[in-house]
């Protein structure tokens, strides 16, 4: 049974890529379509994942520093170092002793004969955390929490940048999201219109195949797959050109890279993201053929 069931399907299948083959510029010409058309927003993904790469390493590990009281002493410092060690949000963390810090005062420029002026050091204990990334409002979070402290004096976070970064990370989902949506509807417009004329071509044959009892999912199965096999070479199509136009950025990339010595470079899209890619636009092509098979085929009976 399952035996006869896969060669039915296999039949159709092959069949149905003569009659791709058959015909070369139409299917040509669809598919090309289709693959524009995914492509604009898968690129806009890529773009945004790529953003996130070459923003640099401060958006994986962002920092704090803490400034601690000027009357703490050395089982304080320690304390606290203590209590930074077992918060995971930290991924790490740099003491700076208030000697220290003068010193690096001492080094800069139009700061020495001021430093060696004062009576005593006037600088802080302080800390430096580079925490993990879990967004702005976490961050702000820990902020709060680590200004609660008693040791500490002041903590000091810039969250605008993370803020920004988020803002324009979320304001891309959305664009790839608009752009996905409607694009999908436009696909599934083209591929109703392409096995509707599928239909209207092929009406008298499947008046004769009614007539000879053929059943409504016998009749239907060829154009589901036409659509399906369309929509699986356009989302083919769409990587190609991502791939390309990515090919293309990196080599203007490199002498950009040269200029100002670090490595930019476009990452392309991954294995998992391509094989869904694959999945979603075979399912475009499917939901297609069978939303226009559902709406002529029924109307085509044997006189």
């Amino acid at each position: 049974m399952i035996s006869a069931w896969l060669t039915q399907h296999g039949f159709v299948f092959f069949h149905t890529l003569k009659r791709l083959i058959a015909s070369p510029v139409t299917s040509l010409l669809s598919i090309s379509v289709m693959g524009i058309a995914l492509s604009l927003p898968t690129g806009v993904y890529v773009l945004m994942q790529n953003l996130q790469n070459l923003s640099g390493q401060a958006i994986h590990a962002p920092q704090m520093s803490l400034f601690l009281r000027t009357d703490m002493q050395s089982a304080d410092v320690q304390q606290v170092e203590q209590r930074l060690e077992r918060d995971v949000r930290i991924l790490g963390h740099q003491f700076v002793s208030k000697e220290t810090a003068l010193q690096q005062l001492q080094q800069r420029s139009g700061f020495a004969n001021v430093a060696t002026s004062l009576e005593r050091n006037p600088l802080p204990d302080a800390f430096i955390l580079h925490l993990q990334n879990e967004g702005a409002e976490s961050m702000r979070q820990l902020q709060a929490e680590l200004q609660g402290w008693p040791e500490i004096e002041y903590v000091q976070f810039d969250s605008v940048w993370i803020e920004r970064l988020d803002a324009l990370l979320k304001l891309g989902r959305f664009s790839v999201l608009l752009l996905a949506t409607i694009l999908s509807i436009a696909i599934i417009a083209i591929m109703f219109n392409t096995i509707r004329l599928q239909i209207l071509t092929k009406r008298d044959e499947i008046e004769i195949s009614k007539l000879i009892g053929a059943t409504d999912s016998f009749i239907r199965r060829p154009f589901l797959y036409f659509g399906a096999i369309q929509g699986l070479a356009g989302g083919a199509t769409a990587w190609m050109i991502i791939a390309y136009a990515l090919s293309a950025v990196n080599l203007e990339l490199v002498e950009l890279s040269n200029l100002y010595g670090i490595q930019l470079q476009m990452q392309f899209l991954i294995l998992e993201d391509g094989i869904s890619l694959l999945i979603f636009s075979t399912l475009l092509g499917w939901l297609g053929a069978r939303l226009s098979v559902a709406n002529h085929l029924w109307q085509i009976e044997p006189q």
